[in-house]
């Protein structure tokens, strides 16, 4: 809004519009009508004046007679002095009254009219008055009016808030209850102060919102809140300002001002010019509550302290009356300790004396922290809010040593007096409290039994565990074997034995038969307890429920004892995998005798006995001369994978004496495995070899081809098209044939010797194939190398078959 981004710009009085009128002149004049027209916008102009010179009289009477104060002349005389001064300065009488005044009074007002006259050095007037002469003037008005609030809004508006662009005004009321009430307003009409006349406690509205904060609500546009107030529909999205009114750190209302357009940041000596305009708003809102003593509009009469003293002797409680501390200012900066009545404790265990008459930051400097004691005290002053806190933390600093408490809290404003009480926590009693929900949870008994006078202390809890109302009488030590399982009664005499004949502490497990028929295990511990003369005079101990530790001790042994057998079981059905794998499929076996062929296995366990596999290996020759040569790898693990190795291995060796080829070999197999093992899922490499020819028919199952080593090159056989075994009902699986020379190497092998969990099949192969191109002198050493150089790290089963050609 640019009225409070810089000087208002000049403004002239203007006659109204008219439409012309048949017969007027063109200035309109001469006619009836422009005649009276002319005579009003006169008569206008002097009510104008009339108003301007009675609002300046009272301010040039006024520094007529600081005149007279400072030259110590007679009004006469300072009148004289004062037109001759004005004429040399060349201003106007009212404008150097109140110069005179700013320089002789140097209070808020003064401050903030030479800010603002600073600010707005190079603007002329918009109503031939400066800004200072519009605050004093506004001053004026109010102080003339302290008694009609409403009066005071109409010159508020009139003088100082106009020039600046506002339309309207209200002054609220703060009540004892935190309820609103329209004490005045300007700029509103008069159906819709009517509506606003209160606003009770805890309704949101902008005139509550100003009272949070010390600078108030400063809002852009109250259709950007949302918040209702006075002129909501009227002043829609007109910008809103809602200062706390308050005098000596009390608030006695809220100023609101409104303003038709949208309110942009305004200039710091207007800010401050507002300020001041609800600072002469608390004088007005203070006197309108004294003459509200006993209505919802103001706050009640003032008591006296003394009867606030009378209150707080009369409490059971700790009590300080404070009293407001103001500075030179006249603003709060303190609180003073003006009465503690004979129960108060001093967190630091210092006297009455020592705090009674101090200042509230100076006997406990650290209430300003993180307490907020200090805070909470000042926020109650100020609106009348009571404040309650449970368990807040006080803190003393005594000897720069920092003492703390904790304290219920209550603090309420009575009259122009704050009344503080705290209760002090006592630690006794916390400390009461903590043992007897400690013994709660524990499930935890106590007694005491005094053997000389036969008298005996239970406390609740104890006949809680055993059952009984607090009205039977407790059971003496001795008679507990007749409250006990019989089964018990040796461990019981023993406790007693040692107990009151050996004069020790001692203590046992027992079952409790309580009357309602329930039994539950309890432990009880009794020391004795000896006078002077070594004589045995008091037994004192506890008991507890012990029940749920005992079953739990129970499930957890049923439990240890169920593991011990499950890993038992366990532990024999591996050792039996393993015996049933190691007979069909030793890790080493004799060579096979086949002229001109050097064939080797080797077999490598996986190195967890839990992880058992089905990786299978055969190389036989049969009584076609051909040699049978395969590698499997049956999916999962343990006996179930064992045995269905097993199956497919014997199957494989009887449908090769068939004399089919490779490929029909492992499609009679898939469907073994689909329909006769359970489902079972494989893979395998099948190949025939022909000694004569010196050449392999195979074929592959889902498997890794065979690795041809030739020279100094290996590399694996092309990769034919064959499904996984027991994946369908029927398969069909492509051979290939491959010629073998002398000193060829070829090799078959599960995946459990390449595969990582770190890298792809491809890169492990490669790695693979990397040691299988140095050749070793025989093929048993090439197949240890192999093994050896493995990378694996997924535990799994290997099974390497090698033939070399001679």
């Amino acid at each position: 809004m640019s009225d409070l981004r810089q000087p208002p710009e000049p403004q002239t009085a203007r006659a109204q519009e008219r439409p012309a009128v048949d017969g007027d002149d063109p200035d309109g004049q001469s006619s009836p009508v422009g005649r009276l027209a002319a005579t009003v916008e006169r008569l206008r102009q002097e009510v104008r004046a009339a108003q301007a010179e009675a609002d300046g009289r009272a301010l040039i009477e006024l520094a007529k007679g600081i005149l007279v104060e400072r030259l110590g002349c007679g009004p006469a005389q300072a009148s004289r002095q004062l037109a001759e001064l004005t004429e040399q300065a060349g201003v106007t009488p009212l404008e150097f009254a109140v110069e005179v005044i700013n320089q002789a009074s140097r209070d808020r007002l003064s401050e903030v009219t030479s800010a603002f006259l600073a600010a707005t050095a190079t603007a002329d007037p918009p109503d031939g008055h400066s800004s200072a002469v519009r605050l004093r003037a506004a001053e004026s008005g109010a102080l003339a009016a302290a008694e009609d609030t409403q009066a005071v809004a109409d010159s508020l508006l009139e003088h100082a808030l106009t020039p600046l662009g506002a339309e309207a005004v209200a002054i609220w009321a703060l009540g004892a209850d935190g309820s609103l009430t329209l004490a005045g307003s300007a700029g509103f009409s008069t159906a819709e102060a009517g509506r606003w006349r209160h606003v009770p406690p805890g309704v949101t509205t902008v005139a509550r919102r100003g009272l949070t904060e010390r600078s108030g609500q400063w809002i852009r546009s109250l259709s950007e809140t949302g918040l209702p107030s006075i002129g909501q529909h009227h002043y829609v999205d007109g910008g809103r300002v809602a200062l706390p009114a308050d005098t000596g750190g009390r608030i006695h209302g809220v100023l609101e001002i409104v303003w038709p357009t949208p309110l942009e940041d305004p200039l710091p000596a207007i800010v401050r010019q507002v300020e001041a305009l609800a600072e002469l708003c608390a004088h007005t809102l203070q006197t309108y509550a004294f003459q509200h003593p006993d209505g919802a509009p103001g706050p009640p009469v003032l008591p006296d302290v003394s009867e606030l003293m009378d209150l707080a002797d009369g409490l059971h409680d700790p009590a300080l009356v404070l009293v407001p501390h103001l500075g030179s200012d006249g603003h709060l900066v303190d609180f003073r300790i003006h009465h503690v009545n004979s129960r108060f404790l001093d967190p630091a265990g210092r006297p009455r004396g020592a705090v009674n008459g101090a200042l509230l930051l100076e006997a406990y400097p650290m209430a300003a922290g993180h307490s907020e004691l200090f805070e909470r005290t000042e926020r109650v002053y100020a609106t009348g809010e009571p404040f309650r806190a449970h368990r807040m933390r006080l803190t003393a600093l005594v000897d720069d040593v920092p003492l703390a408490a904790v304290a219920d809290i209550n603090i309420s404003r009575h009259g122009g007096s704050v009344l503080l009480i705290w209760r002090i926590e006592d630690e006794t009693a916390r400390l009461a409290s903590l043992l007897q929900h400690a013994q709660r949870l524990g499930r935890i008994g106590g007694f005491e039994e005094n053997l000389l006078t036969g008298e005996i202390t239970w406390n609740g809890q104890l006949f809680h565990l055993y059952g009984r109302p607090a009205t039977d009488a407790p059971v003496p030590l001795e008679d507990l074997p007749a409250h006990a399982h019989p089964d018990d009664g040796i461990a019981i005499g023993r406790f007693l034995r040692t107990l009151l004949h050996q004069r020790r502490p001692a203590s046992t497990a027992f079952r409790l038969l309580r009357p309602d028929g329930v039994t539950r295990h309890i432990r009880v511990v009794a020391e004795p307890v000896l006078d002077s003369s070594g004589q045995l005079y008091v037994l004192r101990g506890a008991y507890q429920d012990i029940s749920a530790h005992h079953w739990t001790e129970v499930a957890l042994a049923a439990t240890r004892d169920q593991l011990a057998h499950t890993e038992q079981q366990s532990s024999e059905r591996n050792r039996l995998t393993l015996q049933l794998q190691h007979a069909i499929m030793p890790p080493t076996r004799a060579p096979l005798a086949v002229p001109g062929l050097d064939v080797a296995v080797r077999y490598r366990p996986a190195e967890t006995q839990h992880l058992v596999g089905g990786d299978w290996y055969d190389a036989v020759v049969l009584p076609s001369r051909l040699v049978l040569l395969c590698v499997g790898d049956v999916a999962g693990h343990g006996i179930e994978a064992a045995t269905s190795m097993v199956v497919l291995r014997n199957a494989l060796r009887g449908l090769a004496v068939t004399g089919a080829g490779p490929g029909q070999l492992l499609s009679w197999l898939n469907m073994v495995a689909h329909h006769l093992t359970g489902a079972v899922t494989a893979t395998a490499v099948c190949g025939l070899y022909d000694p004569e020819s010196h050449t392999l028919r195979w074929a592959r199952a889902g498997h890794l081809p065979p690795v041809l080593v030739r020279g100094s090159d290996a590399a694996p056989l092309p990769l034919v098209k064959g499904l996984l075994l027991g994946a369908v009902p029927e398969a069909v699986y492509e051979e290939h044939e491959v010629q073998l020379a002398v000193e060829d190497t070829l090799l078959m092998y599960t995946d459990g010797l390449i595969e990582r969990r770190d890298r792809s099949v491809e890169e492990s192969l490669a790695q693979f194939l990397t040691v299988a191109r140095a050749v070793p002198p025989t093929l048993d050493q090439q197949l240890d190398r192999l093994l050896t150089h493995s990378r694996s790290d997924t535990d799994d089963d290997t099974c390497i078959v090698g033939i070399r050609v001679a």
